[in-house]
């Protein structure tokens, strides 16, 4: 993202006030999209977005530099935050534990946009059930110098090693993800 700070823009969504910070930060530098363009694009995309996330908590995978710096990814949600924005708290073998972010609606969606957030990690639980997963996802994230035709047969290749499936998959979905990337879901029944 470009140094150059502006004003931040709060965009009414649903009746919720989402602040987009610095609105005019370059994200993808050669087409020149901005953090306000990208937010404005997942709005008009959320109902697809958030049918793939809604419910599960999800690591944040934040590109804050800009599509072309590293993302880091961070697993607990930021301390400041709107009180509407929903939480699940995980826990782990290690003892650790995180409250991670659970998107549910599109003024959630542009919040974790705002962040940074260019691809959705969400994990393979609902934040109700943490116990028993309810979807396979099959992560395919090639190396530099994999062209992207290669990815999409990978692709192919995981949708039909897991038929037929002894734990009754369901549906199957193909998702592109923004960061070069692609991964296969299918929902499971949780066990």
């Amino acid at each position: 993202m470009s140094p150059a700070k502006d004003d931040a823009e709060v965009l009414e969504i649903d009746g919720r006030e989402v602040r987009v910070s610095s609105p005019g930060k370059v994200v993808f530098p050669e087409p020149g999209l901005t953090k306000l363009d990208l937010v404005r694009y997942y709005l008009a995309v959320a109902d697809g977005a958030v049918r793939g996330v809604a419910g599960r908590p999800m690591v944040l995978k934040r590109f804050v530099k800009g599509i072309d710096q590293e993302a880091f990814f961070q697993k607990r949600a930021p301390e400041k935050r709107p009180d509407w924005i929903e939480t699940a708290t995980l826990h782990y073998a290690s003892g650790n534990s995180a409250e991670e972010v659970v998107v549910n609606d599109a003024a959630a969606l542009a919040w974790v946009v705002n962040l940074g957030c260019l691809d959705l990690n969400p994990h393979p639980v609902r934040a109700e059930d943490l116990e028993h997963p309810d979807e396979l996802r099959i992560d395919l994230d090639p190396t530099d110098g994999v062209p992207w035709p290669q990815v999409r047969r990978g692709g192919r290749r995981s949708r039909r090693a897991r038929r037929p499936s002894p734990v009754g998959l369901a549906e199957d979905l193909w998702q592109a993800r923004a960061a070069r990337a692609g991964a296969n879901r299918a929902s499971v029944d949780p066990q």
